[in-house]
């Protein structure tokens, strides 16, 4: 005997004892128990809601962005040879680290002892801001009235795994849940038919430590990142197959949403059915529209070649640029793209051919995104972030490479509440600290989530009898860079 997929037909098995009997039985004390269970769930969420997690909610106050699009450098980009320029260190070159400079720097092995190295670039001045920028993003140099550049950025990991994990999650260890996760957690979604947090990647290769980068860590599953694949289907089996009618399909999915709640009724409400039934009903609803919003044969020619589709260099961080500002532009709160994703900034050796590929392949992207963004008013709405792990430090290694650099860096922001054509805070004339203004990954992401419209303290989720935050037991929102 077969049994046809709707939600009303499918096998029950046999109550096996009264309890069991009286947990299904009539007047629906099955479903209010699995309500019951989901409503205590809840609890233990503060902003969460039981029965649709994803739910749009109100911000804490009135945000200045609706989303954000954090263009990640993963392997550390040279604040020195990007937007830091450092003339004394040009006079200080194939010179020890002056001692004046000489702080507990253990960690980082013998680059403490070897020369210091000048960067072979060409820095000016551009725009009417007059903000510094090389001769290696000549693209974003002609962006830099939009930018907040903060120039005393600090972290606390030295290797990869850790600062990747804590410019992530805002801890060095992994197990918590990452600043996307945290947006959806505390905002929901405002599109049904797409995710609300999306990861992409111009590599086949994820950053150090992987998935945990876009994981929910101790929340509910539902808020974790959704990775779409390199390429030109960043969606893979989208299309329902060729012989299955849209009936048949929302009856299979319908069918399976009963299973897993029958599941839940019998077992107890879990985090992975939820985000699992949640899943199901997304994947659904993006047959439907991620097609056309991942069709970037759409846009035309100009705006491609705006985002560097048209060049074999540019073409996939151009892809993943102009994908960003399609899903912000249907409601997507968070999109997440590494560049150089597997360490491609990575600069121990020969920097400047390790750098100039990576500029080049996401100078004319990053500034395509700026500018489509503006030209078609969303920048306002827009959070940009650029930055990477950490930086690189003023001393050579293996001769004409930068070794890690947490102690001072640069990363910057545009739009979405931020004021342009502004530097925040300074490192030491070496370029090795931060000096003035020093400005935390926690104060980092304080800002973006103040931008958002939620005050990072009292964004929480109690967790093993403590109300978790972001940002742990620190940070404060960098007021000087808002508008």
């Amino acid at each position: 005997m077969t049994f046809p997929l709707s939600r009303r037909s499918h096998p029950v098995a046999r109550p096996e004892s009264r309890r069991e009997f009286l947990q299904r039985a009539g007047a629906g004390f099955g479903s209010l128990a699995l309500a019951a269970l989901l409503a205590r769930d809840a609890e233990g969420r503060t902003r969460c809601a039981a029965t649709n997690p994803l739910a749009p909610r109100p911000p804490h106050f009135p945000p200045r962005a609706r989303s954000v699009i954090f263009c990640f450098m993963d392997g550390g980009p040279s604040h020195l040879d990007l937007f830091d320029p450092k003339p004394q260190l040009k006079k200080l070159a194939g010179k020890p680290l002056p001692s004046s400079f000489a702080r507990p720097m253990t960690a980082m092995g013998s680059t403490a002892n070897t020369p210091l190295l000048a960067s072979t670039r060409a820095f000016k001045q551009h725009g009417q801001s007059g903000l510094w920028v090389s001769d290696w993003y000549p693209e974003i140099a002609g962006c830099v009235d939009d930018l907040a550049v903060l120039r005393s950025c600090r972290a606390d990991g030295q290797t990869h795994v850790a600062s990747v994990c804590q410019m992530n999650t805002g801890n060095l260890r992994p197990g918590r849940p990452c600043l996307g996760a945290w947006t959806l957690y505390g905002l929901g979604s405002v599109c049904d038919n797409l995710p609300g947090f999306v990861v992409l990647t111009d590599y086949d290769a994820d950053p150090p430590g992987g998935d945990r980068n876009w994981s929910t860590g101790f929340m509910p599953a539902t808020f974790q990142g959704t990775k779409f694949a390199p390429g030109k289907t960043p969606i893979l089996y989208a299309d329902a197959p060729a012989d299955t009618s849209v009936q048949r399909q929302r009856a299979k999915v319908d069918y399976i949403k009963d299973l897993n709640e029958h599941y839940a009724e019998r077992r107890g409400a879990s985090d992975a059915i939820e985000a699992r039934i949640a899943a199901y009903e997304l994947a659904y609803q993006m047959q439907s529209s991620a097609p056309d919003a991942v069709d970037l044969s759409r846009e035309t020619s100009a705006t491609q070649r705006l985002y560097g589709l048209d060049r074999p260099e540019t073409a996939s961080n151009g892809r993943n640029c102009l994908l960003a500002r399609r899903l912000v532009e249907r409601g997507v709160r968070f999109v997440q793209l590494y560049m150089g994703s597997g360490s491609k900034w990575d600069a121990h050796s020969d920097l400047d051919k390790n750098h100039a590929q990576s500029c080049l392949e996401s100078d004319r992207p990053i500034a395509g995104l700026l500018k489509d963004l503006k030209r078609r008013g969303m920048l306002d709405s827009t959070l940009v972030v650029w930055g990477g792990e950490f930086g690189r430090t003023p001393m050579s290694e293996s001769g004409n490479g930068r070794d890690h650099n947490p102690f001072g860096f640069t990363m910057w922001m545009a739009g979405g509440g931020v004021k342009g054509g502004i530097t925040y805070g300074s490192t030491d004339e070496i370029g090795l600290y931060a000096a003035d203004n020093p400005a935390h990954v926690h104060d980092i992401h304080a800002t973006i989530l103040h931008l958002l419209g939620m005050d990072h303290k009292k964004l929480t989720f109690a967790h093993d009898g403590r109300d978790e935050r972001l940002t742990e037991t620190s940070g404060r929102v960098i007021d000087d860079i808002l508008c």
